[in-house]
């Protein structure tokens, strides 16, 4: 008997169409107001000595809704915001999906030529923005076409310089405390914009909807063990993958948000001490980061700390290292286009009685679906067919389900090639094991993930190319201690610049990158010479990792 949708006078559709009683649209935003409404005397964030508790924190998003609102800001609409770990990025998570609008987090790390064509693509009409970054914003908007309403964010932690029409508190002045928010027509309208380097050159815009900001967050909960007692900590980056949804996450358990504008380990061990932290994500340079703590800082806590890693997979030295100072680490595995967290290495109780080196190894693997993934497979990335759960055959991580993008904007192309055969493709390549949890081995194309950020190699490969003693380039990622990767790029010079060698050095190529590129994009090691090359002339990238690695 053949599948299908059920005919319109069957006894199951008869009469049990949705409604307004029966259906509404899922939304982040929600769990905001179920929190104030439950627990409005909870703290809901802390800021240095600034403690809101979850009434003013909904006043405060819908004071921000309200004025956006008044400013023209419609449904559809696009408002950046350009800021680090600050109340005002959180808010912005909630007050412009709640107008029906789009949050578009900016990288903080972008140079100048990176933020404009983030505002152009994304028609940008507001960019709140911090204003400690005012400089390279400046530089920004003298590069966009757009007409940006600019907004100004004070924080009393760091020097101000204005740039903008008027300041975040004036705004939010100017808000009705009391207003009442349209929110979502569709769980699947638009809620967020995040721009991912990806692997090729240009930036591609992707796109988020309610339903799947919703479905992640509470996967994340869930998986995270976070309650009423939680307090987390924000080392992860809001603007990566809106804060891998833990902006909402955090709100759905009724925890207390911690903001932190600066990720170092005095101030991350001063959090956890002070404010009892219970939960923290970061990607592995920010484990290393605390494992490598000075002498000077005092790194000792006396309470259970998990933490969440991903971005790249950790080295199991540096899990056993944090396991020994008292944290205990969980490792997911996402993307930008999964809204971050999609696998978790779920915990086996048989791994209790494994030395430690074991345990991590094990716990570096990247997993199985979070219980909000519809599915994971591992995959021959031509033929869509499942690989062998043996370990060792190689294939492309594949994800389905309601927490993956809606697409990327204005690029059809790119979307269909990402959804082909109904999955979407990773563009990593990894195992599955017997267990059923896979393993990343490689990824596609040569992405970097540096600290983190996604680098692509071909834009850095551009950059070179643009150097008039460079003839031929490739950039591959080299393991860094500190960064988990770095780019490192192969150069062979022109003839005439291999005549005076001393006048293109290593410091030299590495400047002109920094003049040209977000200085994270640079590469840290160059090495001059020719490149290895296939029959058909096409540059072995492969040859290059292994020489990367051995330098």
């Amino acid at each position: 008997m053949p599948d299908g949708a059920l005919p319109s006078d069957h006894a199951f559709v008869r009469g049990l169409q949705r409604n307004d009683a029966n259906y509404t649209p899922l939304t982040p935003v929600s769990f905001l107001e179920r929190a104030a409404l439950i627990y409005p005397d909870r703290i809901a964030v802390r800021h240095g000595a600034l403690a809101y508790t979850y009434c003013e924190f909904e006043t405060r998003c819908r004071r921000l809704a309200s004025a956006l609102a008044q400013r023209g800001v419609q449904r559809g609409n696009t408002v950046a915001i350009m800021a680090p770990n600050i109340p005002a990025m959180l808010e912005a998570h909630y007050a412009i999906p709640a107008l029906g609008a789009i949050v578009n987090a900016l990288n903080v790390r972008l140079d100048a030529r990176g933020i404009a064509f983030c505002l152009d693509h994304g028609e940008a009409s507001v960019l709140l923005t911090d204003c400690e970054l005012a400089p390279i914003i400046a530089d920004a908007l003298r590069l966009t076409t757009r007409k940006l309403l600019v907004v100004d964010i004070e924080d009393a932690a760091v020097r101000s310089e204005r740039i903008g029409e008027l300041t975040y508190d004036e705004l939010l002045r100017e808000g009705d405390p009391a207003f009442a928010w349209p929110g979502p027509l569709d769980e699947w309208d638009s809620l967020a914009l995040l721009y991912t380097s990806g692997t090729t050159g240009d930036p591609k815009g992707v796109v988020y909807h309610h339903r799947g900001a919703f479905l992640n967050a509470l996967g994340n909960a869930l998986t995270f063990g976070l309650d009423p007692d939680s307090v987390y900590l924000w080392t992860l980056p809001m603007f990566h993958c809106s804060g891998w949804t833990f902006t909402w996450a955090v709100t759905a358990a009724v925890g207390t948000h911690v903001c932190l504008r600066r990720v170092a380990p005095a101030p991350i061990f001063d959090a956890i001490r002070e404010h009892r932290v219970t939960h923290l994500c970061g990607a592995p340079i920010v484990l290393n980061l605390l494992v490598h703590a000075p002498e000077s800082v005092d790194t000792r806590f006396d309470h259970a700390v998990q933490v969440a890693t991903g971005g790249a997979a950790p080295p199991s030295a540096v899990i056993e290292a944090m396991e020994r100072m008292g944290f205990r680490v969980i490792h997911l595995y996402g993307l930008t286009e999964s809204y971050g967290p999609a696998t978790l290495c779920a915990w086996q109780h048989q791994w209790d009685a494994l030395p430690l080196a074991q345990r991590a190894r094990e716990m570096a693997r990247q997993g199985v679906p979070l219980p909000t993934l519809a599915g994971v497979q591992v995959a021959d990335p031509d033929t869509g067919v499942p690989v062998s759960r043996d370990g060792s055959t190689l294939g492309e991580v594949m994800l389905r389900g309601n927490t993956i993008m809606k697409g990327y904007l204005k690029n059809e192309a790119a979307t269909a090639a990402a959804f082909a055969g109904g999955w979407y493709h990773s563009g990593d390549l990894g195992v599955w094991h017997p267990d059923n949890y896979i393993e990343v081995k490689d990824r596609a194309k040569d992405i970097i993930i540096t600290g983190g950020e996604n680098v692509s190699s071909l834009e850095v490969e551009e950059c070179l190319y643009r150097h008039p003693a460079v003839m031929e380039a490739a950039v591959v990622a080299r393991p860094d201690e500190k960064w988990g990767e770095t780019p490192c790029a192969f150069i062979t010079l022109t003839q005439a610049a291999r005549e005076v060698t001393e006048e293109v050095t290593e410091a030299v190529i590495i400047a002109w990158c920094r003049d040209h590129l977000a200085h994270f994009k640079a590469p840290r090691t160059v090495v001059f010479g020719p490149l290895p090359k296939t029959a058909t002339g096409k540059i072995q990238k492969y040859v290059l990792r292994e020489r990367a690695q051995a330098l």
